[in-house]
């Protein structure tokens, strides 16, 4: 799993991270996320995924299902391969490229580990759409905490969130079966 310590902590960019990674190294990245958030599923049961959660970084707000954890994490990096895919085209991106599914359709477990393999395809698929010589000038730059972002880095923000939601469903599942 590609390390993102750097960038939380504010000691290296996305840009510098994604220097040295390849479309190769997107995919892989792209199954270990999901194959953790499997993994972690496999202690699940059914009343499990509509469990919400305590969240003490919540503010206020409700803490998060399984379902919601997973909707959410799913659909952010679904726009970043989206915008990804069309960065390494040459195209800059305008706008959001998003949909979530909603997270109240997603009931068992079952469902839950199809979202994610879902999603696993799609993201797979956008990787696909890349030209074998992508275009790595072409950045985005609307979060100006990241500066520019090229294909590659615009993949490793959509997975970063990934990444930090995967641990927040380990969590959701510690507290459901508490």
């Amino acid at each position: 799993m590609i390390d993102f310590s750097g960038v939380r902590a504010g000691t290296q960019s996305l840009a510098e991270l994604a220097a040295s990674l390849s479309k190769d190294d997107l995919y892989r990245l792209n199954d270990e996320l999901v194959d953790a958030a499997l993994a972690l599923l496999e202690q699940a049961a059914d009343h499990h995924v509509a469990f919400v959660a305590r969240d003490a970084s919540a503010e206020g707000e409700t803490g998060w299902s399984i379902a919601h954890v997973v909707a959410h994490a799913t659909a952010s990096s679904e726009e970043g391969a989206a915008h990804a895919a069309q960065l390494a085209r040459g195209i800059p991106v305008e706008g959001r490229s998003r949909f979530e599914v909603p997270w109240e359709s997603l009931t068992t477990v079952d469902e839950v580990r199809a979202r994610l393999e879902d999603s696993r395809r799609i993201r797979r698929g956008y990787l696909d759409a890349w030209p074998s010589q992508p275009n790595l000038d072409v950045a985005w730059d609307v979060i100006p905490r990241f500066g520019p972002l090229n294909a590659v880095a615009r993949f490793l923000l959509g997975a970063m969130h990934e990444d930090g939601h995967v641990q927040h469903l380990g969590e959701v599942l510690r507290q459901a079966s508490a």
